[in-house]
């Protein structure tokens, strides 16, 4: 009963504190932006290391004799290799000009 009661005191404080937590800095955003992208690269990178290494296995079983002679090769989409991580940030669209002073009416 005393743990159930000092669970629900530790996630009522906790919730207090996320609730003052600033907005984040438009550089920290950016900064978030580029993990991001660099995390999904970083799938890409490893789909494609499967992909070539399942490639290298499926051929060394056939290579080996132990597919048969029914085994029919199936065709699958070739690996794309992603490059090197290259992260281009979205830029803000500029402002608009300012409007000429209007001429005073005298």
């Amino acid at each position: 009963m005393k743990s159930i009661a000092v669970f629900i005191a530790v996630g009522a404080l906790s919730l207090s504190a996320l609730a003052k937590l600033p907005a984040p800095s438009d550089e920290a955003k950016a900064k978030a932006a580029e993990a991001a992208a660099k995390t999904a690269h970083g799938g890409k990178v490893d789909a494609y290391k499967l992909c070539k290494s399942q490639d290298k296995v499926a051929a060394h079983y056939r290579k080996s004799g132990k597919a048969g002679k029914d085994a029919k090769p199936v065709s699958t989409a070739p690996c794309a290799d992603p490059g090197p991580f290259v992260y281009k940030p979205a830029t803000a669209a500029a402002p608009a000009p300012a409007a000429p002073a209007a001429a005073k009416k005298s």
